[in-house]
């Protein structure tokens, strides 16, 4: 499969032509059919640890029986979604590719490059965001609609009680996408990405930012001017199995916590961990939990999804404790 698609082992790339006849091969053979889309893998993941009917994703899909099958999984995980249905382009897919310990992913953005602004400012839609209290956006989504994500960030700096939270989602966001990016940063009033992320975003920025620790790092995103003067930024940044860091405004000092340990024999596939970790830390947020067991919320979750075929959490579901 990896010579005939031009793939390699353990890798991540954009689908171009030549890659399209992958999905219909992949599903010829063994296969598994599982939700994804990162934001919607973090919505997922909160709405395994918060009550029922707690969380609403928002995107766009196609017209088509992949769109069904987001629909039915969703609605098993106990997440609402609204999505603005396109009539061109198909529901996005990402196909994996799994040799040994390797995994190569392969997307199709498909109609998820498609979201628009009216469809989140269309009166039943807006109806829901203004209700909401916590907005979460993917980085990904800068690349297809920032006036989206610009209007849900400035809907929480609007109001005092409503929490932005923001992740950096993949290196080649700060990378290539660093203004859009930048028209976001002062309403950030959380922002967590991994170490990789932290790195690239410095590289970005140059000289003063680039080539410092990723405590170092951390700090400096927290301290960025903000709109919303009156809730402090707090900047959490996971590093694989190293301790993850956060940066509180303000604060001198970096806080660093603690991975959760779990045995190589139990790892089934690490992708989505990024996501499930943010599913637990907004879990804990929305909660009011401290900053230390929200994050540890997001280490738990993650430590459950690891352990699954891409993405997903184990059911009967399982209760949070603390480590």
């Amino acid at each position: 499969m990896l010579q005939k698609y031009s793939l390699k082992a353990n890798d991540a790339i954009l689908a171009e032509e030549s890659h399209m006849p992958l999905y219909a091969d992949l599903l010829s053979r063994k296969h598994a059919l599982i939700a994804g889309g990162a934001a919607q893998n973090t919505a997922r993941g909160a709405q395994y640890i918060l009550p029922a009917n707690s969380v609403l994703y928002i995107g766009c899909v196609g017209k088509d029986e992949y769109a069904e099958k987001l629909r039915s999984a969703c609605a098993a995980a106990g997440l609402r979604v609204e999505y603005r249905v396109d009539d061109t382009q198909p529901t996005g897919r990402c196909g994996v590719v799994i040799t040994g310990a390797n995994r190569s992913l392969c997307t199709h953005l498909a109609a998820a490059n498609e979201y628009k602004l009216e469809h989140l400012q269309s009166p039943p839609i807006w109806d829901l965001v203004k209700k909401a209290k916590y907005y979460y956006v993917g980085g990904f989504h800068l690349t297809v609609c920032v006036p989206a994500a610009m209007a849900l960030a400035k809907e929480a700096a609007e109001n005092p009680e409503k929490v932005f939270i923001m992740n950096l989602s993949a290196p080649f966001v700060p990378q290539f996408f660093k203004q859009q990016l930048e028209e976001t940063s002062p309403y950030w009033d959380y922002l967590i990405g991994n170490e990789t992320e932290a790195a690239a975003w410095a590289e970005a920025q140059g000289e003063g930012v680039k080539g410092k620790s990723v405590p170092e790092i951390a700090k400096h995103m927290a301290g960025l001017k903000k709109v919303n003067e009156g809730r402090k930024r707090t900047v959490v940044i996971t590093q694989g199995t190293e301790p993850t860091i956060v940066a509180v405004q303000g604060e001198e000092k970096v806080r660093e916590y603690p991975v959760r340990t779990i045995g190589k024999e139990e790892i089934y596939d690490t992708n989505g961990a990024g996501d499930a970790f943010a599913g637990g830390f907004v879990a804990g947020i929305v909660e009011g939990k401290s900053l230390e067991e929200s994050v540890d919320m997001g280490q738990w979750l993650a430590k459950l999804s690891i352990k699954e075929l891409g993405p997903q959490f184990p059911y009967p579901k399982q209760t949070y404790s603390t480590a």
